[in-house]
């Protein structure tokens, strides 16, 4: 089992048919993982927290949206051992939360019949990039278990300059997505542990880097990294998702 870095885009995505959600759909289909182990950009915290909840509700952490979007639901089970087994392993603190529109939104077009148990991880935002990547490598032994690691963020994050669905994208998105992907390729991970400095227009892409520190989660995790979907919606929400073998 691989793990995975899903860019979540839009709560929308949830109900729009774009390339990122056909591709998620599809991508969901070639995968039959015992459990999922979700690191989402929006379950931030100081110290590392683990959900223990046997039924975790779905959280709909977002503002003016459609109603629709709001109704849905999302009744994936959660696993409460394996959360308790986290706690233990990771010195993390055990609490009661549910899935956040980061997680739900990827898992409900990957996993439509919510019949795969999730487990949420927080985003513990104060750690290093080097931590992060460090708790990646503590949950890799798992994949042997048939268990999914997945961080959910977003490639580029710049809230402030969302434009139509269908905008086309900006250089300056471009040339951070590139510069990813080619650090990526090449399996550069000093280079990524230091993105904030190094790849360009870093602060342009991410005002903040919550959402792009689920990928070092993911890269921990896991091998080499392959490239699976690349697309751009709003113009400047890079879609891309990456597996590490």
């Amino acid at each position: 089992m691989q793990s995975l870095f899903i860019s979540h885009g839009s709560p929308m995505l949830a109900l729009t048919e774009t390339s990122a959600h056909d591709f998620l759909r599809e991508l969901g289909q070639t995968l039959k993982p015992r459990a999922v182990i979700v690191v989402s950009a929006h379950w931030e915290s100081r110290q590392l927290l683990v959900s223990t909840s046997k039924r975790p509700e779905t959280i709909h952490d977002f503002g003016g949206f459609p109603r629709a979007l709001f109704e849905v639901q999302y009744p994936a089970p959660g696993e409460p051992e394996l959360a308790l087994r986290l706690a233990r392993e990771l010195n993390a603190v055990p609490v009661e939360r549910g899935l956040d529109h980061g997680a739900w939104v990827p898992l409900s077009l990957m996993f439509p019949e919510a019949d795969v148990p999730v487990v949420s991880l927080s985003l513990p935002v104060a750690w290093s990039n080097a931590e992060l990547v460090a708790l990646g490598e503590k949950l890799a032994t798992l994949r042997e278990e048939n268990i999914l690691v997945v961080g959910s963020g977003s490639l580029t994050h710049n809230l402030m300059e969302l434009q139509a669905l269908a905008a086309p994208m900006p250089a300056w998105v471009g040339e951070f997505a590139d510069w990813v992907h080619a650090r990526l390729e090449a399996d550069d991970r000093d280079a990524l542990l230091d993105w904030e400095s190094a790849a360009p227009k870093a602060r342009e892409n991410h005002p903040t880097p919550e959402h792009f520190q689920p990928l070092l989660v993911a890269m921990g995790a896991g091998g080499k990294a392959e490239r699976l979907h690349h697309s751009v919606e709003h113009s400047v929400l890079a879609m891309d998702v990456y597996a590490f073998g």
